[in-house]
């Protein structure tokens, strides 16, 4: 693909809302506010990409899909009241249906990122299996996509990546500054990501969170 031809950028981020993190609720909801506002910035910074957003959060009673699809200039912030941790973990049940939603929106030559933040381990699914997402996981990374799994520190990150299939991942401290940090890399992960799209360069496995 040439530097001037329009790339699409899918942008699928889900988020658990379980009731654990009610402890870094407010970073939680700020954090993803900052990367809404950083993929608005993408679409402003390389005109020639088209941004679509598809966020969702979910426990054990919902599954809210606050974006999909959508045009990143027609996101906007979400509101407090959008993310109200409780409830269990149903960490495959979400995986599993962003990835099919967003996999259904897909064109050949599209790039797609996906980005899973929990701080809890698989608990309540009922439709889908670890084997079934790293299935399609493996499947789709074949095809260009992008996984990243980011986890708090009570969670053993690297095994659980690995077990999915996802050589990015990222571990944070469960508290205000970690969370903020966190947020703040995944940013700047997402800012060079986009960058490399639009050079038409790829990011080397396992690199993606790298700041050397």
């Amino acid at each position: 693909m040439k530097k001037n031809e329009t790339k699409r950028v899918h942008n699928l981020i889900i988020v658990d809302e379980s009731g654990s993190m009610c402890v870094i609720r407010k970073q939680a909801f700020s954090g993803m506010n900052e990367t809404l506002q950083t993929i608005r910035q993408m679409q402003k910074k390389f005109p020639n990409q088209k941004q679509s957003v598809t966020l969702l959060t979910f426990d054990s009673s919902h599954t809210t899909w606050h974006y999909d699809n959508t045009p990143a200039s027609q996101t906007k912030d979400l509101s407090w009241k959008a993310y109200n941790p409780g409830g269990a973990t149903p960490l495959y049940d979400a995986i599993g249906k962003g990835i099919s939603k967003v996999n259904a929106q897909v064109s050949e030559g599209d790039h797609v990122l996906v980005t899973i933040i929990t701080d809890g381990e698989e608990n309540s699914s009922q439709e889908w299996t670890l084997r079934m997402v790293r299935n399609m996981i493996e499947k789709l990374k074949k095809q260009g996509w992008t996984f990243t799994l980011i986890g708090t520190d009570n969670l053993d990150v690297e095994s659980m990546a690995r077990s999915f299939a996802i050589e990015e991942h990222l571990e944070f401290q469960q508290d205000e500054a970690g969370t903020r940090a966190m947020f703040a890399r995944e940013q700047r992960s997402r800012e060079r990501y986009n960058s490399n799209i639009n050079a038409c360069q790829n990011i080397p496995s396992g690199s993606f969170f790298n700041e050397d």
